[in-house]
């Protein structure tokens, strides 16, 4: 029994990372040389922070600062400024992941989107204080409330692509706890 456990759990951790290089590399693709006229929601911020609400034993750090870190470089940002905003997200997810547990989905939803306000608010001020260039205030404002709608999407396409759903509360843990 607790073989299939660590089993799932290994298999779920390889699928986050999996998933988000998928994410990564689709991004990069060139499909159209033509701007778009809409902004484009953050998959691998809301795969991620999916994740870290719902199953937070499935997505250690490490991964999250290996992914977002390899986008950081990949996609053209700050190096480590959004993998250390993440990850302070994520953490603060986490903690709260067993209060989360027990409420409904909306209340999930509105957290996530606590944390995605708080990711973009310390962005900006960062880049602001560092005087770097950054895009347009209604563009990344866009792209945090397309990131916010798209996330009831990408918890579900992982609910039902990975078997990623909420743990129950008579779950139990590799080491004897209740998950």
């Amino acid at each position: 029994m607790a073989e299939r456990i660590v089993l799932r759990r290994w298999v779920l951790r390889l699928a986050y990372v999996g998933v988000a290089l998928l994410v990564i590399f689709l991004q990069l693709l060139p499909l159209d040389t033509q701007p778009y006229g809409w902004v484009a929601p953050d998959l691998l911020l809301a795969l991620t922070l999916g994740f870290a609400a719902r199953r937070p034993e499935y997505l250690p750090s490490l991964a999250v600062v290996g992914v977002m870190l390899l986008a950081d470089f990949l996609l053209d940002r700050p190096p480590g400024l959004m993998t250390l905003l993440v990850l302070i997200g994520v953490e603060a997810l986490k903690a709260r992941s067993r209060g989360l547990r027990d409420q409904n989905f909306v209340i999930e939803w509105m957290a996530v989107g606590v944390v995605l306000m708080a990711i973009l608010a310390a962005q900006r001020m960062v880049l602001t204080l560092v005087m770097v260039p950054q895009a347009a205030l209604g563009l990344t404002l866009l792209q945090t409330a397309a990131t916010f709608v798209a996330y009831p999407l990408v918890v579900l396409a992982a609910h039902l692509a990975l078997g990623l759903s909420k743990a129950h509360p008579a779950e139990i843990d590799i080491e004897g706890r209740r998950a």
